[in-house]
């Protein structure tokens, strides 16, 4: 369980094959910033990009660890095989504040920017989301981009899918990977918890009550 406040910026160092076909996954291994590890033990949770992975190995001494994608996992995420800067969260514990929202670090499908650009002393940043995930996105809802929790300001469905806008202050510039984006990038998104067991709960009928004989 995450909240979409970003700990810390990481780096991927390095991309090595599981195996020599498209069904093995691959291991990476991140540079985090100085002193990220040292309450970090094997096993432990990290989301990476908003994606929840397990520390499979690490190093405080170089400020490095390594985890292990699964095939299924970059299937549905992007940007986890390059060497680049990526946002870092460690798992919630049960003290911590909530600052963002609940955040499951299961990344529902990439999305495409639209837009990326800077208005008066803030930044607007418009996604294009696929058709079926347009349901789960409202006007003021939240929404986990690349593992940042935002808040949606406006939404628009189109026929090619739905388009939400997000103002970003430079705080969240400075402090996540979010500041690299270009339009036309894909990003990882995660849908509000809520939405998701509300949109469940709404899709199945009250089962008909039986006739009388």
């Amino acid at each position: 369980m995450f909240t979409g406040i970003i700990t810390g910026l990481g780096q991927i160092i390095a991309v090595k094959d599981l195996g020599a076909t498209q069904a093995h996954g691959k291991q990476l291994t991140l540079q985090a910033p100085k002193s990220y590890l040292d309450d970090v033990s094997l096993g432990d949770s990290i989301a990476i990009n908003g994606a929840c992975m397990t520390v499979t190995s690490f190093d405080t001494a170089l400020h490095q660890f390594c985890i292990e994608i699964s095939a299924e996992s970059l299937d549905k995420t992007h940007g986890l095989t390059q060497q680049r800067w990526v946002n870092l969260e460690k798992a919630l514990r049960a003290n911590d504040r909530l600052g963002g929202h609940i955040v499951s670090g299961h990344v529902d499908g990439t999305a495409r920017v639209s837009q990326f650009e800077p208005i008066g002393e803030s930044w607007t940043l418009k996604i294009l989301a696929p058709l079926a995930l347009g349901k789960f996105l409202a006007y003021k809802g939240s929404v986990t981009i690349n593992g940042v929790s935002l808040t949606v300001n406006a939404v628009q469905d189109t026929p090619m899918g739905t388009e939400i806008s997000i103002n970003l202050i430079a705080h969240t510039l400075e402090n996540t990977a979010l500041n690299s984006l270009k339009a036309g990038e894909l990003i990882n998104l995660e849908i509000d918890t809520v939405a998701r067991y509300v949109e469940r709960m709404l899709s199945l009928s009250e089962p008909a009550k039986a006739s009388p004989p």
